[in-house]
């Protein structure tokens, strides 16, 4: 397993990650570790559904009614005798 040293942290990062720990009954450490293979694994979620996506983004706007074109017959097809 290899480690890391995170330099300058902010003290109220480090004191809101004790606390955080400790409701989790973790050590800092654990909590640390934890917190940061969450973050990495996100990443490689499956991609969102593209239509689901833009349905989400789109529908506060409103929908739009179109006004469909009657149907007509269809042509006779060509002829290459």
């Amino acid at each position: 397993m290899a480690s890391i040293t995170i330099r300058n942290l902010d003290d109220d990062v480090k004191t809101r990650l004790r606390v955080r720990a400790a409701e989790h009954h973790r050590s800092m450490e654990e909590e640390a570790r934890i917190i940061l293979g969450d973050a990495v694994n996100d990443r490689r979620a499956a991609p969102r559904d593209l239509a689901k996506f833009t349905r989400e983004c789109f529908a506060p706007l409103g929908g739009v009614e179109l006004e469909l074109p009657a149907r007509v017959a269809m042509r006779e097809p060509p002829d290459f005798s």
